[in-house]
């Protein structure tokens, strides 16, 4: 509505103009075709024929001015109280070429005029005028029909726009979101849709990876609990002889443990998730973290004889200290539970070109191939059977991952079935 405003109001400016030029165009023809016709009469009749000729068109003003421009004769005025007219532009152009025209507003009159002189034969000059004010007026006269006409306009358009939208917009309204791509309505909609589409999917991706976090977590939890509980019960009906009652008690202790460190990494991960961490960021050397992990996990290592070195030199990485931790010693326990009696476990870190490292090698069961990509999702086992007997909540991983994402690193696996594993957390350059 408002473009179709702008180019009436354009539309009318436009023929105004054009209307304007086109009668004053008509107006300058007429007068000098009868500024002709006037100098043909007086040159053959005499100045005589002036009278005749004012009295016959009232809207013509004709003047007779000499060549000292004093006025000799006027129809509008008496010539005794008219100024001398030498100076006026169309008189001088008339006794230097012939013919003169100018357009002002007549100091007599007081209205704009248009002027056309000729030269006579007896050396005086001609002046014929007429007023302009008509021609404005024609613009003006005009003015009520471009309304009314405008206003049938914008009507007929405000209710073309209003049929014309809800027939484009009724196709968008009756999308299926459910499948975008299966909508074939307009081509310039298919990077929307194409979006859409992959916004669901993720969404779908989510929702299930939620659906099988909460029932791996319900799993995982009912398990000690159903252990405990039994143990308990058993006890608690004095079915266990005295002798056993330590045997029990272990069991429980373990099973406790189990269940605390499962809720501990659930805690970990989910404040992770939400990047909650509100440790703030150091320096921390990794290759002195790495041999205190490397101490405290010894215990384990020594239970299934396995050999745990660290090479390498000192490198800083500027991050949470805790994290760190937890994500180097989830990668060194891993490599401890998964090995074979009497393995080896090598541990490298320093700095690389593109950042600090810390490779970890096992001489372990490895992994296949086709598990690789997953082992770092929530409670993903390779092998189900025999996972849980090696310990472990199944989230190590998964710390991991959430942990390099913090910082910004990178994790990458290297593992054949039979031929042990590497991983590399690969942390990027500290900023200078």
């Amino acid at each position: 509505m408002l473009i179709l405003a702008v180019t009436l109001v354009l539309f009318y400016a436009i023929m105004s103009v054009i209307l304007y030029n086109r009668n004053l165009n008509l107006l300058k023809s007429e007068v000098k075709q009868e500024a002709e016709y006037i100098r043909t009469a007086v040159n053959i009749s005499g100045p005589s024929y002036l009278d005749r000729m004012s009295q016959a068109d009232e809207r013509t003003r004709i003047t007779q001015i000499d060549e000292n421009g004093d006025v000799l004769y006027d129809s509008s005025s008496e010539e005794s109280d008219m100024e001398n007219h030498g100076a006026r532009e169309e008189i001088k152009e008339a006794l230097a070429s012939g013919t003169g025209e100018s357009e002002r507003v007549s100091d007599t009159l007081g209205r704009e005029l248009y002027y056309y002189a000729v030269l006579l034969d007896d050396g005086t000059v001609l002046r014929v005028a007429k007023s302009m004010d008509n021609l404005a007026m024609t613009a003006l006269n005009v003015l009520p029909v471009m309304g009314v006409l405008a206003v049938i306009m914008m009507g007929f358009a405000l209710m073309l726009a209003k049929w014309q939208t809800q027939k484009l917009i009724k196709p968008i309204n009756e999308l299926n979101l459910e499948t975008p791509l299966e909508n074939t309505i307009y081509e310039e909609l298919t990077p929307l849709l194409v979006a859409m589409d992959k916004q669901n999917k993720e969404k779908e991706a989510v929702s299930n990876m939620r659906k099988e976090f909460s029932a791996n977590v319900s799993h995982e939890l009912k398990t000690p609990l159903t252990s405990i509980s039994g143990y308990a019960e058993i006890m608690k009906n004095g079915m266990v002889r005295p002798a056993d009652i330590p045997v029990f008690s272990e069991r429980i202790y373990k099973e406790a443990r189990r269940l605390i460190t499962l809720v501990e990494d659930i805690i970990k991960l989910s404040k992770l998730d939400e990047e909650s961490v509100e440790l703030e960021k150091e320096e921390v050397d990794l290759y002195d973290l790495t041999l205190e992990i490397v101490s405290r996990l010894s215990p384990q290592a020594s239970q299934k004889h396995i050999r745990m070195e660290v090479t390498g030199e000192q490198v800083n990485c500027f991050g949470i200290r805790q994290i760190l931790d937890e994500m180097v010693y989830n990668v060194c326990e891993n490599a401890i539970k998964y090995n074979n009696e009497g393995g080896r476990v090598s541990v490298w870190v320093g700095a690389t070109l593109d950042g600090p490292k810390i490779s970890v090698s096992d001489t372990g069961i490895g992994i296949p191939k086709e598990h690789q990509e997953r082992i770092f999702e929530r409670f993903y086992r390779v092998d189900k059977s025999h996972s849980k007997e090696r310990g472990g909540t199944g989230l190590g991983l998964s710390i991991v991952k959430h942990g390099a994402l913090l910082h910004g690193a990178k994790v990458s696996v290297d593992s054949a079935p039979g031929k042990g594993t590497r991983i590399e957390m690969l942390f990027p350059k500290d900023k200078e």
